[in-house]
């Protein structure tokens, strides 16, 4: 198979879809690749790097589209990236569909096959290729909010840590899973006074067994969020329903009980976020304020941290991406049903259930897909 990784062009995503180890492995099962020249710049790889690895680089996306027959990305495509998939071509990377209705009408255009990362699943009930990001991410958000919160920035100029005589942040993480638990460590670390709130009763003996006193927990009911985001100096927004769209959990009438300069993280922003008030930002102009109180939005937050993420990524993606390629995606998908649990797209029709009810459109099963 011919497997092709052109560069990233949505704005400061610095991570690349395939490292110069992926291409050594996809090379030595018999694949060719073929990756954009500078692709893998942002995340330190060299386009020497690729070639000694046996890949073979080509000068514009244009010319990897048209040439590869597995496209292998890190974000969901660009509005010209779509118009370059083609009948029959297999697309290999993040999608979050349910709150992009464009993306995924170009994608059901282009008669394409999209298996998406972040609903392939495990034997255990994960997600392992959402996982690596979410353990980035989750690391990354009381960092970015502890930014956010400086003064200078717009918000309360809290320390997170406090100092002796000054009470430390009080931050709340609303999802105690991959996201939440990564949070809640760092924000911990940092010092801040830390709690977790799930609706999973499981979860939240587990994270206690774990972490002991590190950061309390408390259940997600309506009430409890309420009240804690009004002492909150940062509130995280951690949670998931896979392949759905994140529900509300703070709305903009709750804005104005909180503190002022208070600061939202919003890592479920992929998935249209989990506050009334959240819009999708960038690296380059991150944050904005809505009634007194800092959103931090970036919807590719690994992306600031490249290289870790890209290393992280491949490892997950590198033993699908072989499988897909040494099989073709039909055997691998009938031999893996967790892989087959990524399928969004086929020849035109929608195969993500949770898609396809917070879009409006008709979907059919990822099993008669195969057969389609």
């Amino acid at each position: 198979m011919i497997i092709g990784c052109p560069k990233e062009i949505k704005p400061q995503e610095f991570r690349v879809g395939m490292t110069p180890n992926a291409a050594r492995e996809a090379v030595a099962h018999g694949h060719q690749v073929v990756i954009e020249t500078q692709a893998g710049t942002g995340a330190g790889f060299t386009d020497e790097d690729y070639v000694a690895a046996g890949a073979e680089m080509l000068g514009n996306a244009s010319d990897v589209f048209e040439k590869a027959e597995m496209i292998v990305k890190v974000k969901e495509p660009q509005p010209i990236e779509r118009k370059m998939l083609r009948e029959g071509q297999l697309l290999f990377t993040y999608l979050h569909l349910a709150p992009d209705p464009e993306q995924t009408k170009d994608l059901l255009a282009s008669g394409c096959t999209a298996i998406a990362y972040e609903t392939v699943t495990d034997r255990n009930g994960g997600l392992p290729l959402l996982a690596p990001m979410s353990e980035v991410a989750g690391r990354l958000a009381p960092q970015v909010g502890a930014w956010t919160l400086q003064k200078a920035n717009g918000g309360r100029g809290v320390l997170m840590g406090g100092v002796p005589g000054v009470g430390p942040a009080r931050v709340m993480v609303i999802g105690g899973g991959v996201v939440g638990t990564h949070a809640a460590r760092i924000a911990a670390g940092m010092g801040a006074d830390v709690t977790v709130l799930d609706r999973s009763l499981p979860r939240m003996r587990y994270l206690d067994d774990v972490f002991g006193t590190q950061f309390k927990t408390q259940y997600a009911s309506a009430g409890n969020i309420a009240e804690l985001a009004e002492q909150a100096d940062m509130v995280v927004g951690a949670v998931l329903i896979p392949g759905a769209e994140a529900p509300k959990l703070i709305s903009r009438a709750q804005l104005s009980s909180m503190k002022p300069g208070a600061a939202l993280v919003d890592v479920a922003i992929d998935q249209g976020g989990c506050f009334e008030t959240s819009k999708a930002t960038t690296h380059k102009d991150p944050i904005y304020e809505v009634d007194g109180v800092m959103h931090y939005c970036v919807a590719n937050m690994p992306g600031a941290v490249a290289r870790t993420s890209t290393i992280a990524l491949g490892n997950a993606t590198m033993p699908f991406m072989l499988a897909l390629a040494d099989k073709g995606w039909r055997q691998a998908c009938e031999d893996d049903e967790h892989l087959l649990a990524g399928l969004n797209v086929h020849a035109g029709q929608l195969t993500y259930y949770a898609v396809g009810k917070a879009l409006g459109i008709d979907v059919i099963s990822p099993q008669l897909a195969l057969k389609s």
